[in-house]
């Protein structure tokens, strides 16, 4: 089973695509909780070079609530992260596969919630 869900945006700039991501997920319920600049970290803390690489920490609100209502500590798990990276040709979007990231909690409703979520993620790559 695949981690992510993925789609390459061909010919395009991390500060473009960053910019529909975010709109696709607002779209879709989700918000922006945290942000991580990878590349400025690694230059900060390394002193190494990198393409740009960001972190999304996204959560739909209502999702997350069912979630942590049927499994309380499901939150070490969330949010869910969307990353945007540019690679040769373009920037790539995978955001997690929250049923993949949830097999290790057996509870059939959490699944079915993770199924839920990842439906809506799958929206907001192809939206992008």
């Amino acid at each position: 089973m695949t981690y992510t869900i993925d789609r390459m945006i061909p010919d395009a700039g991390i500060d473009d695509v960053d910019t529909r991501v975010r709109r696709a997920l607002a779209n879709h319920g989700f918000g922006i909780l945290t942000e991580i600049d990878v590349r400025a970290t690694m230059k900060k803390k390394l002193d190494v070079d990198m393409p740009a690489y960001r972190i999304l920490g996204a959560c739909n609100p209502r999702m997350a609530h069912q979630a942590i209502g049927i499994e309380p500590r499901v939150g070490a798990m969330l949010p869910c992260n969307v990353i945007l990276r540019e690679v040769a040709g373009g920037v790539e979007v995978s955001a997690i596969d929250p049923v993949a990231s949830m097999q290790a909690i057996e509870n059939a409703q959490l699944t079915a919630v993770a199924g839920q979520v990842r439906d809506l993620l799958a929206k907001v790559v192809a939206a992008v």
